[in-house]
């Protein structure tokens, strides 16, 4: 289920069965990196969109964290544990947070959610059919890590 209104609404009336949240973290690089930053949030953004897709009735995917490269570690992985909090709150079981950022590998521990790192794929040059493979391509793959992680924690 996706963050828009009718689905949220789906969700609130059947939340026993969804027990999955899923936080799209997104780098803002503002210069030098502009592209790249730009880059890795359309890969990430189409991506959990797809994986939202596989998943439908079992993962809420929230709106993407969004923060600036140049923030201190420490203010922005304050600011997910925030988030963080309220979702376990909200009785989610599971918290999983997708990015291309590869400086949150160093933080999983520090989280309660898994941290999915996938390295960003531009785009630009794709057409769309060689993205919906590529995408499917890369559900395929989370699909067997959202599902270890489940049973780990069943």
């Amino acid at each position: 289920m996706k963050w828009i209104s009718q689905e949220v609404e789906t969700y609130l009336n059947a939340k026993e069965y969804v027990d999955t949240a899923v936080v799209p973290l997104y780098s803002v690089a503002i210069g030098g990196e502009m592209k790249e930053s730009a880059e890795a949030a359309e890969f990430i953004g189409l991506l959990t969109t797809h994986l939202e897709r596989q998943f439908t009735g079992r993962i809420l995917l929230f709106p993407p964290f969004t923060y600036l490269k140049n923030d201190s570690s420490e203010k922005v992985l304050g600011e997910l544990k925030n988030w963080e909090v309220n979702i376990l709150e909200a009785e989610f079981k599971h918290v999983f947070y997708i990015t291309s950022d590869i400086e949150w590998r160093t933080r999983e521990n520090e989280l309660d959610g898994a941290v999915i790192w996938v390295p960003s794929i531009p785009l630009e040059q794709m057409n769309d059919s060689q993205k919906l493979k590529m995408m499917d391509s890369q559900v395929k793959q989370l699909l067997t890590l959202f599902t270890q992680k489940w049973h780990q924690k069943a």
